[in-house]
């Protein structure tokens, strides 16, 4: 199959035309319905908006719902609901169908930068400044943290009560019901993303020094791979735990976990981008990934399970690749770009 990046519009490979929308600002942060009936996306001017999943038709849109801006987002398990946080120091619970915030949570005095709800959507988690918390259905707090070292960069659920955390210096692990820190991962550095595996044994970090570091947990043993020309923020494990794809510069690099890897092991490097990788996703089944970079360069690739890979797909938007998301099914790519595009193609 020829695949290659063409300076129009069109797609190529398994990628097949779709359709295309627009939000007022960068278009930060987004998701997909539980079946895709509906994408939801948030721009940097703290507009939130629904298009039809397979025609792109405008849902809904509001304008202005955070002050600052919207700084991440997370869909309710359940399909039906969502969070979004911003830089007003609180979040808001919506529901998809009409486009409504059901409740506001005041969370903090600074940026509310991370949010996520936990897989069973019992637990909503949300970082402010060096500080955690969580609400339940609710809304109401059940739990927050101490300070952390610094600002929280990431958070992430391992399970349906076990709330992960990253900052400098090191990954904390809480029990969210009993409100106390169960593991504590240390690292002499400043942890700017973070991902957890699916099995919930391996977290990954990128690091401010340019290397991804990671700690498998039943053991607390860590590693380290270094040699990344920028900050590797952008980390993503397929559904297997068998692959880490990392960005860190023009190439993604892909870590396998199969046997006694990575440790010893070549990763799989994947050449096509001409600029830095900004975003990486992997599809819920099979071993395809897709990358998108600085150019607005979008590629699909099919892995092997040692990380090696080929490019199947590409296609470039209008501004810089912000992020990825595969629909539920496998069968669409949805991606946001800095120039408020959104761009969606069958597969």
């Amino acid at each position: 199959m020829a695949v290659t990046l063409q300076n129009d519009d069109s797609p190529s490979g398994v990628l097949r035309r779709g359709w295309s929308a627009a939000v007022g600002d960068y278009a930060i942060a987004g998701g997909w319905t539980l079946h895709g009936e509906s994408l939801v996306v948030c721009d940097a001017a703290g507009g939130v908006y629904a298009f039809a999943g397979k025609s792109g038709a405008s849902a809904w849109a509001r304008q202005g719902a955070h002050d600052g801006g919207v700084l991440a987002m997370a869909i309710h398990p359940s399909g039906t609901a969502f969070a979004t946080a911003g830089q007003d120091g609180r979040v808001l619970l919506w529901s998809v169908a009409e486009g409504q915030v059901k409740q506001a949570i005041d969370v903090g005095s600074g940026w509310v930068e991370n949010v996520a709800w936990s897989p069973d959507g019992q637990w909503l988690a949300a970082s402010c400044s060096r500080q955690v918390r969580a609400y339940g259905a609710d809304g109401g707090e059940v739990w927050r943290s101490d300070d952390h070292p610094s600002t929280v960069s990431a958070i992430a659920w391992s399970s349906a009560g076990e709330l992960a955390t990253a900052c400098y210096c090191r990954v904390s692990f809480f029990d969210v019901s009993a409100g106390r820190l169960r593991q504590k991962l240390e690292w002499q550095g400043s942890l700017v993303s973070m991902v957890l595996s699916p099995d919930g044994d391996t977290v990954a970090c990128g690091s401010q020094d340019n290397s991804v570091h990671f700690w498998r947990r039943s053991t607390e043993e860590d590693s380290m791979m270094s040699g990344y020309p920028a900050k590797p923020s952008a980390l993503a494990f397929d559904d297997t735990a068998t692959l880490l794809a990392t960005g860190g510069g023009n190439e993604v690099t892909v870590w396998s976990f199969q046997g006694s890897g990575p440790e010893g092991t070549r990763p799989g490097v994947l050449k096509r981008h001409a600029q830095p990788v900004t975003t990486l996703a992997f599809a819920r089944r099979g071993m395809r990934l897709a990358s998108a970079a600085r150019d607005g360069a979008v590629v699909v690739w099919s892995l092997q399970r040692d990380g090696k890979g080929r490019p199947i797909g590409a296609a470039v938007l209008a501004g810089i690749g912000a992020k990825l998301y595969w629909r539920p099914d496998d069968r669409a790519l949805a991606a946001l770009d800095a120039r408020g595009g959104v761009t969606v193609w069958r597969i």
